[in-house]
């Protein structure tokens, strides 16, 4: 008979603290308006530069691997040495990288680039988690959908962003995105500030609230987590396919300008923020695998059709798996964490890492496959990646091995 894990007390704050929950929330917001102008350039890119589409895969491999190689070494080691102003390097390094792309002038100077704005994200992210987590008080899914909301809509404000103020003007105009590292910086200080003293009275035992964890056996958990990490393969080797190459696809399909298929990319991010929003309350309430099932598996039906709709039904088809399937990440998270108690940072930066990792090697691939076919081909096969997320029948129901 398997031995089982004993069960431990994790001190955590009696009251959620919505300032700091907001504040990161913002920062993280700023730090992915900064990573999405990456993918939002790559149209102007390819023109400039004559790069074809696995170049433009590499770029995003450049990003998504310096993005996930270190983060969950990052959050391991700040889970044993807490760095309460760590973010601030994080948010200097995409500084210095939106710099570098603005001035770009070759393939290896973008490669640079990707790779500088992929290691903020790196050191910002794991940390981040750390914050949301210590602040969320009991109410774990709902403070992770915060943070993962300010990112989220972050993500959608970039592209947005990029046509209104980079693509009528010129590569260089992407330095304006420098404005938002230097507010996130501001932000960040007094997020550190307050997270600097919250470490403190942890370590004074003045902050102590017991949950218990599960007595799953150690085979079991490790059995879960890499349940959870197929489904993030699943997940994010779909939704790279659309954050990088959808606006490719309407332009290819339906002789779309640049400007027209942003927007259209812009609404897919702003339905994947109002999905993530919903995601971690609900699973708080109904149970994060229910959540799990719904997200990943419930959106195959919408994904298949969309490579056979009209331009209308594209454009409500995008938005209804962008909400579907945005609500699996915050529940998948919680849920892992709920699996390895004690080890925030490092579960935040494995699957924070991973999430990264499965988007560029999708990206690279993808962009490989459409160079020896057609984009709107590798959208028909990719529709069929949701499917993956049966898996999910084998994850155990952490309510009850809890008794919660």
């Amino acid at each position: 008979m398997e031995k089982e894990t004993q069960s431990v007390a994790i001190p955590v704050q009696s009251q959620t603290v919505f300032t700091i929950l907001f504040a990161i929330s913002i920062s993280h917001c700023l730090n992915d308006t900064m990573q999405a102008v990456l993918p939002s350039v790559y149209p102007m890119l390819k023109e400039n530069y004559a790069l074809s589409y696995t170049q433009i895969g590499f770029i995003t491999f450049a990003f998504q691997c310096t993005a996930s190689i270190l983060q969950p070494f990052v959050g391991s080691y700040t889970d044993r040495n807490p760095r309460p102003f760590s973010f601030l390097l994080g948010m200097c390094f995409s500084l210095t990288g939106i710099i570098l792309l603005a001035f770009a002038h070759d393939f290896m100077n973008i490669i640079l680039a990707a790779c500088l704005i992929g290691i903020g994200s790196s050191v910002f992210h794991p940390e981040a988690s750390r914050v949301a987590f210590f602040a969320s008080g009991n109410r774990r899914g709902l403070a992770q959908s915060i943070f993962q909301l300010g990112g989220n809509f972050g993500t959608a404000i970039g592209p947005l962003l990029v046509a209104l103020v980079v693509t009528p003007y010129g590569q260089t105009q992407v330095i304006w995105f420098i404005t938002a590292a230097f507010i996130a910086i501001a932000i960040l200080f007094n997020v550190g500030k307050w997270y600097q003293g919250n470490i403190r009275m942890r370590a004074a035992g003045k902050i102590a609230q017991p949950i218990h964890a599960h007595s799953l056996s150690k085979k079991r958990v490790r059995w879960s987590i890499g349940i959870l990490l197929v489904l993030i393969f699943s997940k994010y080797f779909y939704t790279a396919g659309i954050s990088n190459y959808f606006t490719f696809y309407l332009i290819d399909r339906f002789h779309m300008d640049i400007q027209d298929a942003q927007v259209y990319l812009f609404i897919f991010s702003g339905s994947v923020a109002a999905g993530t929003l919903l995601g971690g309350p609900l699973g708080d309430r109904f149970g994060r695998k229910i959540i799990i099932w719904f997200s990943i598996l419930g959106v195959a039906p919408f994904a298949i059709l969309l490579p056979y709709a009209n331009l209308l039904w594209t454009g409500i088809l995008i938005v209804i798996i962008g909400i579907i399937i945005a609500s699996a990440f915050s529940a998948i998270l919680v849920y892992a964490q709920e699996l390895l108690p004690g080890k925030i940072g490092m579960v935040s930066g494995l699957f924070f890492g991973f999430a990264f990792g499965m988007g560029g090697l999708g990206s690279a691939v993808l962009g490989k496959v459409i160079d020896e076919t057609s984009v709107s081909y590798v959208f028909s096969i990719c529709s069929f990646l949701p499917l993956i997320g049966l898996v999910t029948a084998f994850l155990p129901d952490l309510r009850r091995t809890t008794g919660r």
